[in-house]
């Protein structure tokens, strides 16, 4: 065969390659869809989100931020945006849980969890001078007001064309404290959010059953703004309003899926070395841990759900068909499903509905024993991430973009 006719054959090869990957595509919307989400766009979000500081619920900050989110959804087609509002009371002094008993394997973790291993400390950061970027301080700097005051929760919603009176739930928090970006708690979950919008708002894109966008306020301060989004919404679902015309205000609730900090799973904390590389001893003469520098190749999504809700039987299977989509559709990292939800905004639903939470780790064993160093502190500066970390935020997104598409009907036009 000459040279010639050789690189003939090639061509014709691949092109009836691309035609069957594209018949194949078309065939799969879901495929489609996935194929959209963008790690340098999911950067851009996050990066944007970083522009209002840690967004701390009732500040001036945390309000252009809601601002910002909202416009960005309209930019994207996702006009059909609107604000839930709540009062929201500061107390003067918060009261921590009582602490419960240790278990068999260690100390006991949140949601019924317990903390094996090696475990470095955690906590809240309220100290401004930990923050030595003297600009991200002073943009930091507005505290919460203290009494009641008038929150929001802002949202938009894909409606669907046969079933607009159900729909599913996929939401995450907005608000974070700590005198960082809080770029990972929780932009991070909110540009997951934000991106699949986009991506279901593209033109051509249809579902049968509705999907709203939801990003909660003062999730930080106890689930607030999700908690009030249930008290307000829940009697109103699958009511037709006005009367013959079409419109359902709250579909029926089918599930709710929450995100919170997507991008950090490095694993169980090390001993940290000093630069000799000895042991770093505490002032107890104990050493001090803290979880390695790189993504660890092992990193997973962690999708919870909690099995002493009232819909644990149907959480777990929406959990069971989140990580179904991951084994089909995402590129880089695989799932693992727990039973140990807790401390997320899914909570506030979980006796509503079926609801599931995906996140880096589990939220109660692993972040809990300090997996995640820059947890609520001023650390969480986009900076501080690599694009492995950002590259499992995006393989979350890919996750329940999936997820979704399946279960709401999606179907997308040439």
């Amino acid at each position: 065969m000459s040279f010639k006719t050789a690189t003939v054959a090639a061509a014709l090869i691949a092109a009836t390659g691309l035609a069957q990957a594209q018949a194949a595509d078309a065939a799969d919307p879901v495929a489609t869809l996935v194929k959209h989400l963008e790690l340098e766009k999911y950067k851009a979000t996050i990066k944007g989100l970083t522009q209002f500081g840690d967004r701390r619920q009732g500040t001036a900050r945390n309000r252009a931020a809601l601002d910002w989110i909202e416009a960005q959804l309209k930019s994207y087609g996702c006009t059909n945006t609107e604000r839930l509002q709540y009062q929201f009371t500061e107390p003067a002094k918060r009261t921590p849980a009582a602490p419960r008993g240790p278990l068999a394997g260690g100390p006991a973790g949140q949601g019924g969890s317990t903390l094996f291993g090696k475990r470095a400390p955690i906590g809240v950061n309220t100290d401004p001078l930990a923050q030595p970027d003297e600009r991200l301080r002073k943009l930091d700097a507005e505290p919460t007001p203290e009494g009641t005051s008038l929150r929001e929760n802002v949202y938009c919603t894909k409606i669907g064309t046969t079933r607009p009176d159900e729909m599913y739930i996929v939401g995450a928090h907005m608000d974070g404290i700590g005198w960082g970006e809080a770029a990972n708690d929780n932009g991070s979950g909110t540009a997951l959010v934000m991106e699949l919008a986009r991506i279901f708002s593209l033109p051509g894109v249809t579902t049968e059953r509705s999907i709203r966008f939801v990003l909660w306020n003062n999730e930080e301060t106890g689930l607030n703004g999700a908690y009030a989004y249930v008290e307000q919404r829940k009697g109103l679902q699958g009511i037709e309003s006005p009367k013959g015309s079409g419109l359902y205000p709250e579909p029926k609730w089918l599930g709710m899926i929450q995100h919170d900090m997507m991008m950090f799973d490095h694993g169980m904390p090390v001993p940290k070395l000093d630069a000799a590389g000895k042991p770093v001893l505490d002032a107890k003469g104990q050493p001090v841990y803290a979880p390695p520098k790189e993504q660890r190749a092992e990193a997973d999504v962690n999708i919870e759900y909690q099995s002493t809700s009232k819909h644990a039987d149907g959480a777990a299977k929406l959990a069971w068909h989140f990580r179904a989509a991951n084994d089909k559709y995402a590129t880089n990292y695989p799932a693992a499903v727990g039973f140990h939800m807790t401390n997320t905004d899914s909570t506030p639903f979980m006796d509503e509905v079926p609801a599931i939470s995906l996140r880096e780790n589990e939220r109660g064993q692993q972040i809990g024993a300090g997996w995640n160093p820059h947890w609520h502190q001023p650390t969480d500066l986009f900076v501080n991430y690599s694009d492995k970390d950002f590259l499992l935020g995006l393989n979350a997104a890919q996750t329940t973009l999936a997820a979704v598409a399946q279960l709401t009907g999606v179907k997308v036009k040439p």
